[in-house]
Parts: structure tokens; sequence; C-alpha cells
């Protein structure tokens, strides 16, 4: 019958595989998977006959049909791994005997393994760290099984410390040369491509906007990307504009982007300011749709297309987090018209943006054409005039502004004046087109916090941003009405406004919940610092970091790294057998020391054979020697087996035993001619 603690460790290998995939895995699938383990607990809980293999197979047959009715298919990277781990799971309702447990951990090593196909995170790098452990402690206590003593024994949580501590003996003998391999080995380019699965908006930025979107995902902690480079080069943080995509189009209800916005823009078409900022983008999820790049930057590096409304995306989704080189070119940097398609797509900008909703929002269309006529019609009076109005008519930052009705700019701006950037920003553009001042809507982020270590910034969900970009005197502007309502939301960052204004957060938020936030954020910042360093040092460890650190020890050829390598895995090896000859030198007590001494100075036909044992032994040289004398042999046999298998407290002394080896050495000595 299978042992308890065999039991156990294919429970918790399931456990962790299940963890791992769970987020990536269709609800459904994980439900059966659960219904699996569940099924198999109790079998082995009520050590009930073979589980039948009705339910084996219909659950197996409910599994596979969800991943297709998921995926549309069963092959692919994402419908390939779920069926692995279908197969693995109905592998473990039957499997029974010494065979099949074998061939259960090893398959569980592999599909394991499969989950990095899902996500290289840190997490999910300890997840198959731990399941790594759990199956080889399953592999190994299936070899102590065959032992009869432990096969009567139950589980223990002695057993499971000594089994552990054995596993990872084993584990600690094999890194070394797993280091070795990661640092030396040669960083080779893939020999094929994995699918890439379709890509979905993640980041918290859609193409889309309409009030109460961003203000949702503002309360987020979530970290949505990363910037490295020179931190004192960065501009100041009221300055920070991370650019996603203009919205020109608007229905009455919702923003979207107009495909003129999506052509591409070639280098030479770019009139950049003199501004020398260098840097790399790194997504914190690989599926993000969008670059969030400095406004305005330009990609330094292939595969990255710069669209004409400065917005960027890759050519081809890769499905890893790697850094993206960028450059900033100022805020006044253009993109020229001189050709005749570059003029066309101005002209129809200018059309477009100034298109609006006529049937809605009567109010607003009224105020804005008294207003601009109040600014004797001059486009920049009117900006600072409307500017000056949301100042002055008691407008408030707040992630919870409620629900607007049909007409929402006209029940934002005159009724419920509270809002998030989404409001301010959408409505201060209708404001400028009901009078035909051309004007857009620009979402992305802004501002950010410095990392712990000083060397990069993260930009978090909750820094998620709307903003309006004018057109005035033949270049676009970008106009913040959100400075000048919360300011402090510009200047010092979202998540410093949240943590000095509790009235952000909603009124209703009770001071538990602030605390709580508090706490999430805090420890989401060295969550994602950790993973940071994991995915910069470890995954992106590629064969240019592999160069970059091989110049820094002063190797340049490969025939240095190859001599490296094998020399570093012969010191290895060599520190491996002397520390085995040390440990079984301090093995060796002082009495086995003294024993193999006396037994070579004996003759050869009198020396301790390999198969002997000590007893056997003094009993052959007791027969060497007189009667009267053979007493002394018979002792020393006894008092060494009771130094060497006794109890702690019923050991002889050393003194003893050395009195009894001399007695001996004397006897022999004084037969030495006899014994010749």
């Amino acid at each position: 019958m299978m042992h308890n603690s065999i039991q156990q460790s294919i429970l918790l290998s399931l456990i962790l595989i299940l963890a791992a995939h769970m987020l990536f895995s269709p609800v459904a699938l994980s439900v059966i998977f659960g219904l699996m383990l569940l099924l198999l607990y109790l079998h082995y809980k009520n050590k009930t006959a073979r589980i039948s293999k009705v339910w084996t197979y219909g659950l197996t047959c409910c599994a596979l049909a969800s991943i297709y009715l998921s995926y549309k298919s069963l092959i692919g990277v994402e419908a390939g791994v779920a069926l692995l781990s279908t197969f693995l799971f109905a592998k473990a309702l039957e499997s029974h005997t010494q065979r099949d447990l074998i061939i259960l951990f090893n398959f569980a090593l592999f599909v394991s393994a499969s989950s990095f196909l899902y996500s290289q995170s840190m997490w999910m790098t300890v997840l198959v760290i731990l399941c790594l452990i759990s199956c080889l402690i399953g592999l190994y206590r299936i070899q102590k099984s065959a032992f009869s003593d432990y096969a009567s024994r139950h589980s223990s949580s002695q057993d499971a410390k000594h089994d552990l501590k054995n596993v990872a003996k084993f584990i600690a003998y094999a890194l070394p040369f797993f280091l070795l391999l990661f640092l030396f080995f040669p960083r080779l380019p893939p020999l094929w491509h994995v699918p890439i699965p379709d890509a979905k908006g993640v980041t918290g930025i859609s193409d889309t906007m309409s009030p109460g979107d961003i203000a949702e995902l503002s309360q987020s902690s979530a970290l949505a990307f990363r910037i490295v480079g020179n931190m004192q080069q960065l501009p100041p943080r009221s300055k920070l504009y991370w650019r996603a995509m203009v919205l020109d189009q608007y229905d009455g209800r919702t923003w979207t982007s107009n495909f003129s916005n999506q052509q591409p823009v070639q280098a030479a078409q770019l009139q950049p300011e003199q501004v020398d900022f260098q840097y790399q983008y790194i997504a914190a999820d690989p599926r993000a749709q969008w670059i969030m790049a400095l406004e305005k930057s330009v990609p330094n590096q292939h595969g990255y297309v710069l669209r004409r409304d400065w917005s960027m995306v890759p050519q081809r989704q890769n499905g890893r987090i790697q850094p993206i080189a960028l450059q900033w070119v100022g805020e006044s940097a253009r993109i020229q018209g001189d050709d005749a398609q570059n003029e066309r797509y101005r002209r129809f900008s200018q059309r477009l943006n100034v298109q609006v909703q006529t049937q809605s929002d009567p109010k607003a269309q009224q105020f804005a054409l008294q207003m601009f006529a109040q600014s004797q019609q001059q486009p920049e009076r009117y900006v600072q005039n409307v500017l000056q109005w949301y100042r002055n008519n008691g407008f408030s930052y707040t992630l919870k502004p409620g629900m607007l009705g049909q007409n929402r700019v006209d029940e934002f701006l005159f009724q419920s004046k509270q809002g998030f950037c989404e409001h301010y920003a959408s409505s201060f553009a209708l404001l400028m087109r009901y009078v035909g001042i051309p004007a857009r809507v620009v979402v992305g982020y802004q501002g950010g916090e410095l990392a712990p270590d000083g060397q990069s910034w993260e930009v978090r969900q909750q820094d998620a941003h709307a903003w309006t970009e004018v057109l005035l005197n033949q270049q676009w502007v970008r106009i913040d009405p959100t400075a000048i309502i919360a300011p402090q939301r510009i200047d010092d960052g979202m998540q410093n406004l949240m943590a000095d204004d509790r009235a952000v957060l909603g009124a209703d938020t009770q001071m538990w919940q602030y605390q709580h936030s508090n706490f999430i954020r805090s420890l989401r910042v060295w969550s994602d610092y950790a993973s940071y360093q994991w995915q910069s040092k470890v995954v992106g460890y590629d064969a240019e970091s592999q160069r970059h650190w091989f110049g820094r020890l002063g190797l340049h050829s490969n025939y240095a790294l190859a001599a490296v390598l094998v020399s570093s895995i012969l010191m290895i090896l060599a520190g491996y057998f002397g520390w085995i000859f040390w440990k079984k030198r301090q093995q060796g007590s002082r009495i086995n020391r003294a024993l193999d001494k006396f037994s070579k100075r004996l003759p050869a036909q009198l020396q301790k054979q390999d198969a002997e044992t000590v007893s056997v032994w003094m009993q052959r040289l007791a027969a060497q020697v007189d009667a009267n004398e053979q007493e002394a042999f018979k002792r020393l046999g006894v008092c060494y087996q009771q130094y060497s298998y006794a109890p702690e407290h019923d050991r002889v002394s050393e003194q003893v035993f050395f009195d009894l080896l001399k007695t001996c050495s004397d006897v022999l000595k004084k037969h030495r001619k006899d014994l010749s």
C-alpha cells in the first residue's frame, strides 16, 4: 500500500501546480482540477479501493472540453500547457504501483517547468522551485518505502524534516554547477519562436475613454511600467507625462481614436530639440499594447513604430518583458509638414477635432459661447478664462465622482463638480470645440515615484491620467485642467496625494481602509522592486549582458570562457572530493584511527580484513595467544561494540578502550617471534 508520506507529496505537488496555473487557466478548468484533487484526497484519507474509472474518464473529458471551448483548439501555448496539466491530474487518479508513482513525479517536474511559458516572474519561479522540491521528496520517499521499517511507520514531522534535509543536500550539490552553466554557458538565440497569445489590454489604458473608466483604475497600486536611465536627467515630476495615445472622436459619451493617428512617422520627418535624454522603458506586463513614452520620445531600436499622434507600438508582440531603448526629443519637437500627405493630415485633424454632438449638453455649449465672447474671441485668452473658471467655482478632485446621466458634461460642470482627470480633460476639450478651437484628449500616465534603490522610476496604475491638447498657433499645446483643480496631483504625484488627502479616496473611506491601502501600497513597492531585480538580473541575462559581465572580468574570447568554465568545474569537483575525504576522516573516531594503526603494525596475516568485523578479528587474534591472555581481546571486541552502537549514555569511556588496546598490543609483542 502507498505510504502516507508519498500521498502527501503527490497532493502538495499537484496543489502547487494548480496554484501556478490558476491565474492563467480558464476558471472551469481550475474547478475541475480542484475536484480531482478533492477526489484524490478523499481516496487517500479513507484508504478505499482504487478510484473508479468512470470518475477518472469523466473528469478528464470535462477538462478537455473546457480547454477546447476556452481556446477553440488543443494546440498552442496556453492550450498545450492546460492539456499537459489535465493528463497529469488524470495520471494521479490512477497511480498505484511504484512505476506509476515514479512516472507521476517526473511528469509533474515537466508540467511545473512548463509554467514558465505563462510567466517568468519571480513568484512563478518560487512556485516552480517548491514544486521541484516536493517532487524530489516524493521520489526520495519512493526509494525509502522499499525498506520494511520505513513502510511500517506512519508519517511524522521528524520524517518530513529528515526527507527535506536530504533532498536539500542533493540540490545543494548541484547548485554550483547550475550557477556556472547559467553564468558561462553561451546565450544562443532561440531556434524557434513560441506562439504568443492574443494581446489583451492589461495596462489599464484602453483605446476608449468615458467618465469613470480611469477613476476605477487609479485605485490600483499595481506597477504599470518602469523607466531605467540617468535619474539626474529625468525632467521634473510636473513634466512627466507618459503618453499612450490620442482620443479625438467623441460621440456624446465615449472618446475614441481616429484611424488617421495610426499612420507611421519616419525619423527624417522629426524636428527635435537639442535634448539628449536616453532611457529604457520596461513594461510590467509583456502583453501591453502601447509603449508609455515620455512625451515626446522616439524609439532607438528596431521593431517599434512611432505614429503621428506620438504614440508608439511594437511591430510584433514578443511575449517577453524586455527593456526598450527610447530617446526624449523635447516637448516642443514637432513633425514636419512639408509634403502633401502631412498637410492633408493636418487639415483633416483640424476638422475632426472641432466636431461635437450639438444635440447634447446645451448648457455647456451656451456657456462656452458666452465665455468665448467675453474673451474677445481670442483662443489664448479663452483658454485662460476657462481654467480660471474651473479654479473659482468649487470643483474638487476625487476618485469616486459618481455616475453621470445623458448630458454628462452639463451635469459635471454645473451640478456635481466632482471628478477625476478624465472628467476635466473631456469637459475642457469640449468647451474648446464648442467655440471652434481644435482640441483632443490624450491618455497615458503622469508622475511616478523613484524606486527604492534610486536607480529607476516606477509608474503605477494609479498614476493613469488624461489631459487635453489644444491647437494654438498651428501647434498642439498641452493643457492639463487637473493641474488647476489638484496641483498636488501633478507636482507631488498620485501616491503622495492619496497619502496626504483622504478625501480623494471618497468621503465614506474608513481609517482602517486608508491604512490598509497604504500598507498594501508599500508592500507592492518592495515586491515590484524585487521582481524588477529578478527580471533584469536573471531573466534578462542575455548574450549582451553576458558579454558585458565577462568584459568587466577581462574575458574577451571564447577560449578564455571555455577555460574558465572547465577549470571552475574541476575546482568544484576537487572541492567535493576533498570535502568527502575530510568528512570521512572526521567521521572516523579516535578509536577507529587507533585500530587502523594497530592493524598496520601486525603481520599481514593478522591484519584486519575488509569484510571482517572487529569482534571476529579480535577472536582470531585471541586464538594466537595463550588461554589466560585471550580475555583482553574478547573484552576489546565487546568494548568496541558498546562504543559504536550503544546509546550515548551507555557508551564506555575511550580510556578503557585504549587501556585494553595497549594490553593486547603488549601481548602480541610478547608472542611476536611465535607469530612470525
